[in-house]
């Protein structure tokens, strides 16, 4: 079966054109939990068959992209119900998160990304001193 099946409007019989993106290639918008905690933000991306060589993570401008390439095995394909194709996400991070302590791990096709607080940011106490 065609994809442009999968795309036809069946009250006008016309395929759906594609949406536009940035890129020539195809990508796929990953799902994402995103935790907040005293200390910080945890981001959880599932990326399935991206391993850590094919992983990209990036902040520019408060801009934090992901961006993951997945290696298929070579061989023909007898069916085929979805291609693998590039794992691409945005996000735009609060001014109290520290991107430069930020660590990530990639465990199983699950990216977890941890975003401190900056120590401007976190909660202290303020001592008054006698007067």
């Amino acid at each position: 079966m065609a994809m442009t099946a999968f795309l036809d409007n069946s009250e006008s019989g016309k395929a759906l054109a594609k949406e536009p993106t940035r890129s020539f290639k195809n990508h796929v918008t990953p799902a994402v939990d995103i935790l907040e905690t005293e200390g910080g933000l945890t981001l959880i991306a599932d990326m399935p068959g991206v391993s850590r060589e094919q992983l990209e993570i990036g902040v520019e401008k408060g801009i934090l992209t992901l961006k993951g390439d997945v290696a298929g095995a070579e061989h023909e394909d007898l069916y085929r119900e979805f291609t693998l194709v590039t794992y691409y996400r945005q996000f735009q991070l609060p001014d109290e998160v520290d991107p430069q302590k930020a660590t990530a791990e990639v465990k199983n096709g699950v990216l977890t990304l941890y975003l401190p607080k900056a120590e401007a940011a976190k909660p202290r106490r303020i001592e008054i001193t006698a007067g």
